[in-house]
């Protein structure tokens, strides 16, 4: 061996031995972070196993994986009885990676709640802005005391009466919720979901769980895994495939900071049924009241920016006659209608097709986003939803056609 070759060995074995010695220590504020949500673990379920201090060596890893399209599909049971997948989506998420995981409502995509790390992942895979807050899921009443300044006696009645179930109550945050949690508020949104996968992934996991939809920002919210796929593949590392979402739209949002509550955003859970529980709320009548005052509950409440909810294919509110007359100038249109008899059609027959919708609010939630995410496939160049009826029990589901159809309406 030449004098040139041995030194090119030399130094390569040197290097070597350099980096397979050499760790990057995370910074005193991570590690901080990481002992906090390894405590709040304990606390909640003695059973966890404090992580030692790798996590953000091992995210940088998987964030190099998901940018690579490394997005894994793991199939579960409903029921939430197959472990397997829910351990390794439970070890993923302590680990600080981004999962995407059925609720009763949609698919939810979620993060450590405690790593704030982790947490702007998520606005960074959904491109989110920064000051849209997220809801922290947790499995029972007794973890979100923690989360909280002070858990007041009309949560706990709300929380008996609701969870688990699609009812998000916003409350002043502790200190334990880290900032980019909250959008930079002082609040936080908590709710306890009913799926049993969900309920499952937060007990396995041990820490809450921050989960805005499962899908790029103010799009269409996912009803399956197939459209969390289609929307996020390559930006995550895991999606739990737990089969179809029975709710189809998202959570009430009721806001307990002021007297009496209010709703920020509606949901599942009608106004109605929340006053049977503690009196008398605060409640915008109309979805274009709620529109309106977006800009001052956005720091509240996820879900109040003016556009939301909305397919590829631009949405309008009108009648069957506007509908026609799209077609007639060439459009490719979808009437979403009540009147017609409910059956599935053919998406891709003629340049003019009537959509039956459920003739109830829950049928009609249940299937809105499903319907229009088949019509995004189905490759119209126009939806026309027909006018809801203007009672309250329809408010959630008018509430999210008036954010899907906003900036299209006068076009």
């Amino acid at each position: 061996m030449n004098p040139i070759e041995f030194f090119v060995c030399t130094s390569f074995f040197c290097i070597r031995i350099f980096f397979a010695n050499f760790t990057v220590p995370p910074s005193p504020h991570f590690a901080e972070r990481e002992r906090e949500s390894a405590q709040f673990a304990q606390a909640s379920h003695p059973a966890y196993i404090e992580l030692p201090f790798h996590l953000l060596r091992r995210g940088i890893i998987q964030v190099m994986n998901a940018q690579k399209g490394a997005t894994k599909v793991l199939k579960t049971d409903a029921d939430g009885r197959d472990s397997a997948p829910l351990e390794e989506a439970a070890q993923m998420l302590r680990d600080g990676g981004l999962v995407a995981f059925p609720t009763e409502t949609v698919y939810g995509l979620g993060a450590n709640a405690l790593l704030p790390e982790a947490v702007a992942r998520i606005f960074e895979a959904k491109g989110r802005p920064s000051n849209n807050p997220l809801i922290v899921h947790i499995p029972s009443i007794e973890p979100a005391r923690r989360l909280v300044r002070e858990w007041t006696p009309l949560a706990q009645k709300l929380a008996q009466a609701f969870w688990p179930g699609p009812l998000t109550l916003v409350l002043p945050k502790s200190d334990l919720v880290p900032d980019v949690v909250t959008g930079g508020g002082s609040t936080v949104a908590l709710r306890v979901p009913a799926h049993p996968v969900a309920l499952q992934l937060l007990i396995k996991t041990g820490v809450p769980i921050a989960a805005p939809s499962a899908n790029r920002s103010l799009s269409l919210s996912p009803t399956c895994a197939e459209h969390v796929l289609k929307s996020l593949g390559g930006r995550i590392e895991l999606i739990l495939d737990g089969g179809s979402c029975g709710g189809g739209i998202e959570s009430t949002v009721l806001n307990l900071t002021v007297a009496p509550p209010q709703i920020l955003r509606p949901g599942l859970i009608s106004a109605f049924e929340i006053e049977a529980v503690i009196g008398a709320i605060d409640f915008l009548q109309s979805a274009d009241s709620q529109i309106a005052s977006s800009s001052t509950f956005a720091s509240l409440s996820p879900g109040m920016t003016a556009k939301h909810y909305a397919p590829d294919t631009p949405l309008i509110l009108g009648d069957e006659k506007m509908a026609l007359e799209l077609g007639m100038k060439g459009e490719k249109v979808a009437f979403l209608t009540r009147q017609a008899p409910l059956s599935l059609p053919d998406l891709h027959a003629g340049r003019y097709i009537l959509i039956p919708m459920p003739q109830t609010p829950a049928g009609y939630a249940a299937s809105l986003y499903a319907t229009l995410h088949k019509l995004d496939e189905a490759g119209y160049t126009r939806l026309v939803a027909e006018p809801l009826p203007p009672s309250e029990d329809w408010n959630a589901v008018r509430d999210r056609l008036a954010r899907a159809s906003f900036n299209h309406q006068k076009s």
